[in-house]
């Protein structure tokens, strides 16, 4: 068997998530499809980085799969792979690994990306790619709650319920929102590991604080008391895009 590493990209409006659910389209259960073929019909499982949630798209999933036989072509098993997907699926990088390669449990770092559309009236060509808010925001308070979230904190006041891990405590070495223009944000995260739906429940904080319903002193009230009803609302998936996973043989994590 030989190990290989794969950087993906997908669409997750008609998915149902990255994992597989039973009876549930999923990123997952798609490319494991395709993978089968290619194992000369012996299923593969595939192991990704994490999951993203229903809706949730990602420009950089990393995926690593085990498959029978000699050392394959490398560009030969992207290019098969990325036509052979359905087209809400591209498959942008495949890399030879050791066998003791695990893409979920080598050290890494995580970059995400929230797009926001901020107007009177929602775009119907971006519904499915940004998420939407219609009331005014405050930028500058907005940078202000962001900067809190930065550093080594516990972060169980902005985890969903239903999470397994016992540790909640995570470090984050960026936070910033950007306004691209008139109408438009982006919230950039970058950490050493992310909780269930907790980039959505700080941007729905942080944009509640924005709109002036919170103050940004909130951000502390949640991190200290690790109590979820303080949070904001978990923000709408369309706009979460899991950007890029950085590992430790080739960064400086």
């Amino acid at each position: 068997m030989t190990r290989y590493k794969a950087t993906i990209a997908y669409d997750g409006t008609d998915f149902a998530g990255f994992q597989s659910q039973t009876n549930q389209r999923t990123v997952q259960k798609e490319i494991e499809k395709i993978l089968m073929k290619l194992n000369s019909f012996e299923p593969v499982i595939l192991q990704g980085s994490g999951r993203t949630d229903s809706g949730v798209h990602a420009f950089g999933q990393v995926i690593h799969f085990d498959l029978k036989g000699k050392v394959r072509d490398l560009e030969r098993l992207r290019f098969g792979l990325d036509t052979q997907t359905p087209a809400d699926i591209a498959v942008k990088k495949v890399e030879l690994v050791p066998d003791d390669w695990h893409a979920r449990y080598q050290k890494h770092e995580k970059t995400y990306e929230y797009y926001l559309e901020n107007s009177i009236t929602r775009s119907p060509f971006q519904r499915h790619s940004k998420a939407y808010f219609r009331y005014p925001l405050n930028f500058e308070r907005m940078q202000e709650a962001m900067s809190k979230l930065v550093g080594e904190h516990d972060f169980t006041g902005f985890t969903a319920s239903g999470s397994s891990v016992d540790d909640k405590v995570r470090t984050i070495y960026q936070a910033e929102i950007i306004h691209l223009d008139e109408e438009n944000f982006k919230f950039i995260f970058r950490g050493n590991g992310f909780l269930y739906k907790q980039v959505r429940n700080m941007v729905g904080t942080v944009i509640k604080i924005g709109n002036d319903r919170m103050p940004v002193s909130q951000i502390d009230k949640i991190l200290t008391s690790k109590n979820r009803d303080f949070a904001g609302p978990t923000a709408a998936p369309e706009g979460l895009y899991l950007k890029e996973v950085k590992y430790a043989e080739n960064t400086d994590i």
